[in-house]
């Protein structure tokens, strides 16, 4: 009687409301981590002078840094109105700027939904006291997120455009987006190798870290149940 109630329970445990919870916690959070490693100052320099933006803008490269940095800034922080200029002459055009408004909101909102899942997984860690529904959850949402990582990371080095074209569609209003590299600084200052190697890159550490996570989450599970 004792094994036929237990099994029931992690069952339960398995598919419960907390258990999804923290299987889509950990899927956000993996996310916003591996996001957060690259649209940061430090590697965003290093793309654009990979990708000439200086040429691009016909700014010197301190100067593409200094603006660059303004941006990322704002994107994180606001205020969003994006007034950056050089030698008194605006960086972004009206529309440009209506653009990354709309970024900087998606943003925000983004890295709200991470600090949330955090707080979830902390909140479900601390009360799991090490149970193995805990770390299963944990295991299943990186596992779920390693395919998702797979399928991003091939879509957006095979067929670029077409996996650009879909994220932007999914999240902007048709005709706020696109802009011509010949006359726009906003895609001049993050060419279109810039977006190539960085969403690559995104996807291969998000890989790494969904593995790792998934490896950890399923040796803690196995500690769990011992």
């Amino acid at each position: 009687m004792t094994v036929a109630a237990a099994a029931p329970g992690r069952l339960r445990g398995r598919w419960s409301p907390a258990s999804v919870a923290v299987g889509l916690a950990t899927i956000l959070t993996l996310v916003g981590i591996a996001v957060g490693l690259f649209f940061n100052p430090v590697w965003v320099a290093f793309e654009q002078d990979r990708t000439h933006a200086d040429l691009w803008t016909g700014y010197p490269s301190r100067t593409v840094h200094a603006v660059t940095d303004a941006v990322l800034h704002e994107v994180y922080l606001g205020p969003g109105t994006f007034a950056q200029s050089v030698d008194g002459v605006p960086v972004f055009s009206a529309r440009e700027r209506a653009h990354m408004a709309d970024v900087h909101g998606i943003v925000v909102a983004f890295f709200g939904l991470v600090l949330a899942a955090v707080a979830v997984l902390a909140a479900g860690g601390i009360l799991a006291r090490g149970a193995g529904w805990y770390w299963r959850a944990v295991a299943r949402g990186a596992a779920i997120l390693a395919v998702g990582a797979v399928v991003v990371g091939v879509a957006f080095a095979l067929v670029f455009d077409q996996a650009f074209t879909l994220f932007h569609g999914l999240f902007f209003a048709s005709g706020t987006w696109s802009f011509d590299p010949a006359t726009d600084r906003l895609v001049q200052l993050f060419p279109y190798d810039f977006w190539t190697e960085t969403s690559v890159a995104i996807a291969v550490v998000g890989l790494l870290l969904t593995v790792a996570t998934w490896a950890f989450a399923r040796r803690r599970m196995a500690r769990g149940q011992a």
